[in-house]
């Protein structure tokens, strides 16, 4: 219905792009596993340097420091149990028609990015992953999240061991932005977290959205921020915070990845 439509035509783009173009140089990280930079954790916990240095809330919508609890969200166990058998990790594409700027054909899509993260999870790090290629953003991209939904409720159903998902998207800001690191010397797309909160300012909570776990998709998201500011500064921007729900309801440890935008080779 009405409601439904909303939701299925609030795409997860920033309203506010941004429009810093150069190629930055972060610090090198010192050693293998070492960390470039140290965040206290007793200013994490003040709401107002949480927000600051590691968040960027919509317009649509608003939080607060009973939401946005570092402690709290740090304190969750949001490591996968590699000794469960089965596919562990699901990528897929809510919009799967995302190209780069130099992108032939499917396989320099999102979507080819996908087999490449896939890989990657595979071979390097051990993870039985699961590439879905489901295309939901044809004829046109609006409805894209309530026509993907009936297949994520498959896969999880088919697959009930998996417990991480990963919706791959890349995002779309000016042309005249890029979003490129130089990140130990090499020059990177930087990658952006995306939450939905389920609320909106006119409208406050949304029933009809309600995501029983996005407390866990508010850890997950912001202990992997945390992660890639130490290790990595620069290579991931601030999580972005928007009104809806954006499929990342049906596991705690859901991801939307916004990597590079359409300006990136």
């Amino acid at each position: 219905g009405k409601y439904r439509q909303q939701q299925e035509q609030e795409q997860e783009t920033p309203q506010t792009e941004e429009t810093d173009n150069t190629v930055t140089s972060v610090p090198a990280v010192s050693a293998a596993g070492a960390k470039a930079v140290k965040f206290s954790r007793e200013k994490l916990n003040d709401f107002d340097y949480l927000i600051q240095n590691f968040y960027r809330v919509d317009s649509t919508t608003t939080t607060n420091g009973s939401q946005l609890n570092a402690a709290q969200m740090l304190a969750k166990d949001m490591r996968i149990d590699k000794s469960r058998k089965g596919i562990q990790i699901l990528i897929y594409h809510t919009h799967s028609q995302e190209r780069f700027v130099d992108s032939k054909d499917a396989s320099q899509s999102v979507v080819g990015l996908g087999d490449v993260l896939a890989k990657l999870l595979e071979d390097t790090y051990g993870y039985t992953v699961l590439h879905h290629k489901g295309v939901y953003d044809l004829p046109d991209r609006d409805s894209a999240y309530s026509v993907s939904a009936p297949a994520l409720e498959r896969l999880y159903q088919e697959n009930p061991e998996i417990q991480v998902s990963i919706d791959l998207h890349r995002d779309a800001v000016g042309e005249g932005t890029r979003l490129v690191q130089n990140i130990n010397g090499k020059d990177t797309a930087s990658i952006m977290f995306f939450n939905g909160l389920s609320h909106t300012t006119s409208q406050g909570d949304i029933g009809y959205l309600y995501n029983p776990n996005l407390a866990d998709n508010l850890a997950f998201s912001f202990q992997m921020q945390l992660a890639a500011a130490e290790y990595y500064p620069g290579f991931s921007r601030c999580v972005y915070l928007k009104g809806y729900r954006y499929n990342l309801h049906y596991l705690p440890k859901s991801l939307l990845v916004e990597t590079g935008a359409q300006t990136n080779t």
